[in-house]
């Protein structure tokens, strides 16, 4: 079945002898293009029901899903039906954006013969739009009492007959034409008309949300009511209920089960050629790692020609990563556009509605996809995936690392915040894999240009007086289509691993390097740019040299840290002046005084002590078997050694179990001379490697002194470990 444009609802016709799915025909109303249509097509699709579309072209008259109204649906009924010629036939008149076929044709028509009657409505448990009609309503052996004009089916007789007396217009209720001829005793009689009471083919939704859960079969999923014990055919997510309905069917009727985890993931998939796409990067709080961001934003596994970038940054400590990335890499994307921080009137909810617009706007812009500072995309592929899965919009799930924290809601509570999901812990363990319709998504997603121009053409969909921008996107969208605000759904998938969220909330920015001091706020990021590559290796490939006696050698920093740390220190500039006197330390007299700075005078003091405790302790524990270290230390610094200022050091013994000595430059490079002389045993490091380790013990055996620097400037971190 070719659409142009999906339906506001549907009936159903059929014959009074059906005994096939074929039997079966679907008559259904379109006037406008949404996401609920083409998932209750592949559902009908998927058990053979066959369809056909009335109104198509028409503009909908009828209202919205929260108004009495409806009465086009009636009309245009009304007008299908006179066309056809045999009067033994019968008809339903379920809707379609917001409802599921569970099961097929068959075992809806063996549940409408088994009721007895020629017409049968689904049930509810509320009474609407007219709550005085209550005592008119015939009383139920068992089940629903009221009548829900979302579902009926019934033989074609009896429905010509009850719809022909309508004369209303397409704004009227067709829910208060029904019940008025469903209360009225004579004609419920003379039609035959019964409720579905206890949803053995219909299930709606609103006010029986505690009565339905799901039920896995094999290879199948179905809805289960558990207070009638009853598998409806149709789910029907009707009134406020749109969310739950997207949450069913994301595994009704085979979605995704537990033998055939997601099925329609691979499906309707879209080519990448010459596809344009505007990525919206958002600054909007001082963020870490900012200069990785660009890194990874350069890596991504898509050609630049087709890429336009939009670049809000609020923040002017931010100005300095920009303005190096797009030095270096700006001309590669086809197109640039910078707002902020410094003269821009743009505020941050304005630059995420201007960038959308961006792409609203250019005709060749097919997607735009928006991605927020703190965001770690580790997956370059993520924009590629992201479009073949040819989705309105759609997200890559996220997490923070060591917490149930992701980019996406399961759920909604009643006041439209964070309610978690049954299935939410296994989407964001990864137990559950697939494609999901959600209500909320954040910090990176994809939306087509289409949709933007189409279906959500406002131009402002991020402002709320309740709700920050991210939650004022989300009810945007998935309210806004049309006049009858069915919305767009929205979905996120974690069919490959993308990344991770980086926290910000306590990031300060008052250093040079304050990525330094994200060892406990980010700690997985920390490691990736601070700690030696190869770290991981030390104990599984015995990464470990031994250069002299008791002296263990081991990589530890990264490149990137040992600058940082030398840049952080002469930023800082408080060098001691290498003599015995020295108030920094306890009893104010250094035996053997150095040319250093402290890590507590630059605040890392803390940071110091962890990163002892993470990285150091467990190679200590691996290498003096036994010996269990707290990694306290009173002494942590960084030496600088110049031959103008302080070429060398005399030999000495260190005032601590073991000491680290990490070389934070590279000899020959930055400095001539230098090294570690062991004199006991005559063995000297002459040529420590940048970013690695020494350990050794510093009392008793391990009598060593400084080689001369003889050019350039060397720099070296040192701890004294349990003094």
């Amino acid at each position: 079945l070719q659409i142009t444009k999906p339906l506001s609802f549907f009936p159903f016709t059929i014959s009074h002898t059906a005994r096939l799915p074929t039997d079966l025909l679907v008559l259904t109303v379109a006037t406008a293009e949404t996401d609920g249509f083409s998932r209750f097509l592949r559902s009908a699709k998927l058990f053979n029901y066959t369809v056909k579309v009335l109104g198509r072209g028409e503009e909908w008259q009828g209202g919205d899903y929260m108004a009495p109204g409806g009465g086009q649906r009636i009309r245009l009924l009304k007008a299908a039906l006179e066309e056809m010629k045999e009067d033994h036939g019968c008809s339903s008149f379920p809707l379609s954006y917001d409802v599921v076929f569970a099961s097929g044709p068959k075992e809806l028509l063996k549940k409408f013969q088994q009721s007895g009657h020629r017409v049968v409505f689904s049930s509810e448990t509320l009474i609407w739009p007219d709550r005085h009609l209550e005592d008119k309503y015939p009383h139920v052996r068992e089940g629903n009492r009221f009548l829900g004009a979302g579902g009926f089916i019934g033989y074609l007789p009896n429905v010509k007959t009850m719809v022909a007396d309508w004369t209303g217009e397409d704004h009227d209720s067709d829910q208060l034409f029904f019940t008025n001829i469903y209360i009225n005793p004579e004609k419920r009689k003379s039609i035959n008309i019964t409720l579905d009471s206890r949803c053995r083919l219909f299930q709606n939704l609103n006010g029986a949300l505690d009565e339905v859960v799901l039920k896995f079969e094999d290879s199948r999923v179905r809805a289960r009511n558990v207070l009638y014990d009853t598998l409806p055919v149709i789910v029907h997510g009707n009134g406020p209920t749109k969310l739950q309905v997207n949450y069913l069917g994301n595994y009704i009727p085979k979605v995704w089960t537990f033998e055939t985890g997601c099925t329609e993931c691979h499906q309707n998939l879209r080519p990448l050629t010459g596809i344009q796409v505007t990525i919206g990067v958002f600054i909007q709080q001082p963020t870490p790692f900012l200069a990785v961001f660009f890194e990874r934003l350069l890596n991504l596994q898509y050609p630049k020609n087709r890429l336009k970038l939009f670049i809000y940054n609020q923040e002017s400590h931010h100005k300095k990563q920009v303005d190096s990335f797009l030095e270096g890499h700006g001309g590669l994307y086809q197109d640039v556009k910078v707002v902020g921080p410094e003269g821009a009137d743009t505020d941050s909810i304005s630059s995420r509605n201007l960038g959308l617009d961006l792409c609203r706007q250019d005709k060749q812009c097919k997607y735009f996809f928006s991605v927020d500072s703190e965001v770690v995309l580790k997956n370059k592929d993520t924009l590629k995936i992201l479009i073949e899965q040819n989705l309105p919009i759609v997200a890559p799930m996220i997490t923070r690392p060591g917490r149930l924290w992701s980019n996406f809601w399961g759920a909604l509570s009643a006041d439209g915040f964070y309610a978690r999901s049954e299935d939410y812990v296994d989407i964001v363990q990864g137990r559950r894999v697939g494609v999901w319709n959600v209500p909320y998504i954040s910090s990176v997603y994809l939306v087509k240009g289409d949709v933007l121009r189409s279906g959500i053409p406002d131009y402002d969909l991020f402002s709320s007086d309740t709700q920050d921008a991210d939650m004022a996107f989300c009810t945007s969208v998935r309210s806004k289509v049309g006049q009858q605000s069915f919305g767009v759904f929205l979905y996120v998938t974690n069919m490959h691993t993308f990344g991770r969220i980086l926290s910000v909330e306590n990031y300060q920015t008052k250093h040079l390097h304050n990525d330094l001091w994200q060892i406990f706020e980010n700690p997985v990021d920390f490691e990736e740019r601070y700690i030696h590559p190869n770290y991981s290796l030390i104990m599984k490939n015995k990464l470990i040299e031994t250069p002299c006696p008791d002296v263990y050698w081991f990589p530890m920093f990264s490149e990137v840290a040992c600058d940082h740390f030398v840049q952080e220190m002469e930023h800082f500039g408080q060098w001691s002046g290498g003599g015995a006197v020295d108030k920094r330390i306890q009893g104010g007299y250094e035996n053997v005084p150095t040319i250093d700075i402290h890590m507590n005078q630059v605040g890392y003091e803390k940071e110091w002590h962890k990163l002892l405790l993470d990285y150091v302790a467990p190679i200590t524990e691996k290498l003096f078997p036994g010996y269990y270290t707290k990694c306290e230390s009173n002494l942590n610094f960084v030496v600088r050694y110049k031959p103008d200022e302080q070429p060398l050091l005399r030999p000495h013994h260190d005032a601590s179990t073991f000491t680290i000595n990490v070389a934070l430059n590279t000899k020959d490079v930055d400095y001539q001379g230098g090294g570690c002389r062991f004199i006991r045993y005559n063995c000297s490091v002459e040529a420590p490697r940048k970013g690695w380790s020494l350990m050794h013990p510093g009392r008793l055996t391990h009598y060593h002194e400084g080689l001369p620097t003889t050019g350039g400037v060397r720099y070296i971190a040192v701890s004294f470990i349990d003094p």
